[in-house]
């Protein structure tokens, strides 16, 4: 691993405008993972936060948010490496991950969460340092060749639940966060990239240093003290919005979903949306016609045990040319 401790001295007393920025991006994933309660307790119709807009929202706040965890891995060991003190904070990091694994299993086991953004962060905290002694050229470079070859390195021999956190797989997991290595390591890269450039190789500008600019405004204190206390603030902000959804829920009840629209959701999240419009098509006019219909809606984890519903479902399947592995026939 390579010695930093040569390198230009950077002060380690925080900048406020780094921690109004984490803080932005703390407030954007929050707004994403409402969109998500509000799905889940059928508000909105199945799929819309995993899909079109929503999708790219939450892919870009992931972004942001490890391109700043790349600019504070390159901060905080610019003077060298203290020991003591990362390992401190990687164990909280590492424990608030296997905390989220652990309550996901038991919430959502379908979907739960193996490799989501702290258990990235977990990985980067670790990996970020053996390049920390490269030049910003070279990481920016590493980045955009993890980020444009990473497709072209996938393979079904990766799709073991042991080997699908690296990102290679071809089939993406069924997961509430999912953010494997690849090529999402790339965008760490990148913030390492940017910190090296702009704060270690010259003379930044003075809004990014500590004496520069102050979050003197109510907002941007707020938001500066949410940037400060990222681990807490992104443990904390879920069970409070899902406790509140749920509030709402008892009083005000949603609309249950319709079969064609939670159906087309869920198969397009895999398919194409012509295939998936005929399977659908097919599936609700059959079981209408079984008298299962009412009964999937209503129950659907009993229903789907039912072997005529599940015939049904094969037979339409089949009829659409789509597959169990995520491909058109």
């Amino acid at each position: 691993m390579t010695d930093v401790s040569t390198t230009e001295t950077v002060p380690r007393k925080r900048i406020d405008a780094l921690d109004v920025a984490r803080g932005v991006a703390l407030v954007a994933m929050a707004t994403y993972h409402f969109s998500w309660d509000l799905e889940f307790f059928g508000y909105l119709e199945p799929g819309t936060s995993t899909t079109g807009a929503l999708k790219h929202y939450a892919r870009s706040i992931a972004a942001s948010f490890l391109f700043l965890v790349g600019v504070g891995i390159m901060l905080a060991h610019a003077n060298g490496i203290r020991w003591p003190a990362f390992a401190r904070r990687w164990l909280k990091i590492a424990a608030a991950a296997a905390l989220i694994t652990i309550a996901t299993w038991f919430a959502t086991r379908e979907t739960f969460v193996f490799f989501g953004i702290l258990h990235h962060i977990a990985f980067a905290s670790l990996a970020g340092l053996f390049f920390l002694g490269l030049p910003w050229w070279a990481l920016a470079a590493i980045a955009a060749a993890i980020f444009i070859g990473t497709p072209f390195l996938q393979s079904p021999i990766f799709t073991p639940l042991g080997m699908v956190w690296t990102g290679l797989s071809s089939t993406p997991p069924r997961s509430n966060d999912f953010v494997p290595v690849l090529p999402w390591f790339s965008a760490v890269l990148a913030g390492m990239a940017a910190a090296k450039l702009v704060f270690i190789a010259r003379t930044p500008p003075r809004v990014l240093t500590p004496e520069g600019w102050s979050a003197n405004s109510p907002l941007s204190r707020l938001l500066a003290l949410f940037g400060r206390w990222s681990l807490t603030f992104y443990l904390l902000h879920q069970p409070i919005l899902i406790g509140l959804v749920f509030l709402v829920s008892l009083a005000f009840p949603a609309q249950p979903p319709s079969f064609s629209a939670g159906c087309n959701a869920a198969c397009t999240a895999q398919f194409e949306a012509e295939p998936c419009a005929v399977y659908c098509a097919c599936a609700e006019a059959e079981l209408e016609a079984a008298g299962k219909l009412e009964s999937l809606l209503s129950e659907p984890a009993s229903a789907q045990s039912d072997l005529e519903t599940s015939a049904i479902i094969v037979q339409c399947a089949f009829e659409a040319g789509i597959t169990g592995d995520g491909r058109n026939r």
